[in-house]
């Protein structure tokens, strides 16, 4: 896997209008693993897509009406069978991590990659999701240097307030070998 003008060459492409410059001085020295399902505990179909462009429809399931204004986004998704879609260019900010801070360096979104895994609290993760996970933070870490061993959960950055990608994310399955 290459990185491109922020762009991951290979994988799905979903440009998102969630999204901001990054502030100067350019740093990107942190990945968030997030976990997300719509509706919650159902996988597969189009409505990861629409939450993050904009265009969730509030009427196709009762979960939608509270959340399908939200303005909302993330730089990697990998559902299931560890197909990687990309939102938002890495040169860009995604809104994946809200009020959040790692090491005592606030506004995660500032420095960070958004990396939502297709899931739940309550279930594994898959190993092909493993697999391309760790295939994308190599070309991450690869292309941004300053990331090092820099990976947290939501609720690592968030605690408190979030709780993905919950506890049955492995994070021991993270290739040493980035």
């Amino acid at each position: 896997m290459r990185i491109v003008a922020g762009w991951m060459e290979g994988v799905r492409q979903v440009p998102t209008p969630f999204f901001n410059a990054r502030k100067k001085p350019f740093n990107i020295s942190l990945i968030v693993i997030h976990g997300i399902s719509l509706p919650p505990g159902i996988f597969g179909g189009h409505y990861i897509d629409d939450l993050f462009t904009g265009t969730l429809d509030k009427n196709a399931d009762p979960y939608f009406a509270g959340i399908y204004k939200l303005e909302v986004s993330t730089h990697l998704f990998i559902n299931r069978q560890g197909i990687i879609t990309q939102y938002v260019s890495f040169l860009d900010r995604a809104w994946h991590a809200g009020r959040s801070a790692y090491n005592g360096e606030v506004e995660c979104n500032d420095f960070s990659v958004g990396i939502e895994l297709e899931g739940t609290d309550y279930e594994s993760y898959t190993q092909k999701q493993y697999q391309s996970l760790n295939a994308a933070v190599k070309a991450l870490r690869r292309t941004y240097p300053q990331i090092q061993n820099r990976i947290a959960g939501h609720s690592d950055i968030a605690p408190g307030r979030k709780t993905d990608p919950g506890p049955f994310f492995d994070f021991s399955k993270l290739s040493p070998d980035f």
